[in-house]
């Protein structure tokens, strides 16, 4: 079998390691038929084959996001795209009515901006009347647990002061009770359910800009972490089934369907049937659907997270807030006792979405009442984001097969984490913040995804915070729990193999003969790298297949 790809003198990861002795790959069709010596692999050479010179470069399976978010990054790309902006609040404003000005859509709608630039995490709406007083604005913030609207946006939802809090949300106000212009977690619904609906030439063009982006990265295969019509977004499902038989998806998409927060007792059973339907359509049409998400809580910066005990007031006091201060959880625990099991009866993946320590002993109680009802026998169960872990919650998910599922970017001290996170949860709780290699240590599998549009998909950003606990190009910051850093090679594994794996992508994921040729050349050895530096790895060369979908202008390396 003759080779079409033949990479040689370079270093190869095989999602597992350093391989002690290869420096070539060969690959044939859609697959790696040679790892070995640069004159074994040579020898594999077709006539038409195309030769890349790795000159020293590292060659790695391509990498897998286990949590990210493809259609709204890619329609948030097309439009008010805020996650690039950088210079405060005044640089925000002014990103934003400058795009007003370059559209005359009715909503002005996007998203990206961080907490940290604005007081207490709460833009307010009278920034937006100021550049945009006549149509309604609606943009998410980068975590996408809450969004800021002008005063346009407020009255067309009718959202006064007499508006009550939604059972899943909280609408920030001011010292009389009036909205002030920040809507967190259900209460965006307020306003979104308001918004145009996206159109399918949207969503089709926000998931092509999203692939093409993606792959520019190094990103090879995803899990679309929620699947299903969420804060003002619909069902992506069929713009993937569209791109199957287009032909035009050329990532290894997979999806999670999303398990509303309404859910009760009584609905359960009408749910997984319903879920179990459209996982067999968006099957059949080349979008596999196995897992579920469950979001357990909210976020820890606007307090939505569930935490065992109360926030600290936002001035990092130790005075407990008026609300009781514990968090939101979703579903009630007994409910998402329930909803677990039959999911996992219905051969569903759980995918849990769980930042404060209580949502992440729920989420673990659930896998461990499913099992003692004899099941998680087959269910890669996991665990998106893990924020803040109680200790005695740490060993538990190696002994459930709990995979994390890891956002290892946000495991930093960067300023939402010091300006807002740390003053409500406190020095302990900040103490028990991602611990990865504890987890680890006790038996955990470690998967990693970017949850992308909520900060960057590329792998080198996380990868860099993993192995140092510093944000990129911050290499003064103060490390944030440097004991729980991990090492490179773990990080490397936890982003191709690992996530391959919880994707069910066994045959991605692996630099192995026989395995699919999904490979990326980057732009040096990041085990050559002082570890301040990870964050400046690049991606040269993306093969998704053995199909080129990426490629840099050092095409003088591929000759």
């Amino acid at each position: 079998m003759a080779a079409d790809w033949v990479f040689t003198s370079g270093r190869i990861f095989d999602g597992h390691r350093v391989h002690p002795a290869a420096t070539a790959v060969a690959v044939s069709g859609n697959r790696i038929i040679a790892v070995g010596t640069d004159a074994e692999v040579r020898a594999q050479a077709g006539p038409a084959a195309e030769h890349v010179d790795l000159a020293g470069r590292l060659l790695t399976p391509g990498f897998t996001d286990a949590h990210l978010h493809a259609g709204q990054g890619g329609i948030e790309r097309l439009g008010c795209d805020l996650t690039a902006v950088t210079g405060g609040a005044d640089a925000v404003v002014a990103h934003v009515r400058d795009y007003a000005r370059s559209t005359d859509a009715e909503w002005i709608s996007g998203g990206g901006w961080s907490m940290s630039d604005f007081p207490g995490g709460n833009p307010t709406a009278d920034l937006l009347d100021a550049v945009v007083p006549d149509r309604p604005v609606f943009l998410i913030n980068r975590d996408h647990h809450g969004a800021w609207v002008n005063s346009a946006a407020l009255r067309r939802a009718g959202i006064t002061a007499a508006t009550p809090d939604p059972a899943d949300g909280r609408l920030e106000r001011d010292a009389h009770g009036e909205p002030t212009g920040t809507l967190h977690e259900g209460a965006m619904d307020l306003v979104a359910a308001l918004m145009p609906v996206e159109t399918a030439e949207q969503q089709r063009a926000g998931l092509l800009e999203a692939q093409r982006y993606l792959h520019a990265h190094g990103v090879t295969g995803w899990q679309e972490a929620i699947v299903g019509d969420y804060a003002g977004h619909l069902d992506i499902s069929p713009a993937y089934r569209e791109l199957v038989r287009e032909g035009l998806l050329t990532g290894r998409a997979t999806g999670a369907l999303w398990v509303p927060r309404t859910t009760t007792l009584a609905s359960v059973g009408e749910l997984v049937a319903d879920l179990a339907e459209r996982r067999r359509v968006n099957g059949a049409g080349g979008f596999p659907t196995v897992s579920a998400k469950i979001m357990i809580d909210g976020v820890a910066e606007n307090r939505t997270a569930a935490m065992l005990e109360p926030y600290l007031c936002p001035c990092g006091g130790t005075e407990r807030p008026a609300d009781g201060g514990l968090g939101l959880t979703y579903l009630g625990y007994e409910v998402l006792l329930e909803v677990a099991a039959a999911l996992d009866a219905a051969a569903f993946d759980l995918h849990m979405h769980a930042i404060g320590d209580r949502a992440v002993r729920y989420g673990l109680d659930a896998v461990e009442q499913l099992r003692a009802r004899g099941g998680g026998d087959t269910g890669r169960h996991h665990m998106a984001h893990v924020q803040i872990v109680h200790p005695a919650d740490v060993a538990r998910f190696g002994a459930l097969g709990v995979t994390v599922n890891a956002q290892a970017l946000w495991a930093a001290n960067e300023d939402q984490m010091t300006e807002l996170t740390v003053p409500l949860i406190g020095e302990e709780r900040t103490g028990h913040q991602y611990p990865f290699a504890a987890m680890c240590a006790a038996g955990a599998r470690l998967a990693m995804g970017s949850d992308w549009p909520v900060s960057s998909p590329d792998p080198w950003q996380a990868i860099h915070v993993a192995v140092t606990r510093r944000p990129p190009g911050e290499p003064d910051r103060e490390p944030l729990l440097e004991d729980q850093a991990l090492t490179l090679q773990a990080s490397l594994a936890a982003y191709t193999s690992r996530s391959a794996w919880l994707n069910r992508q066994e045959e991605a994921g692996s630099i192995v003969p026989g395995r699919l040729a999904d490979l990326v050349v980057l732009s040096t050895d990041p085990f050559g790298l002082a570890p301040e530096d990870l964050h400046t790895v690049g991606t040269d060369l993306t093969l998704v297949g053995g199909r080129a979908v990426h490629a840099t202008d050092r095409q003088g390396a591929f000759a």
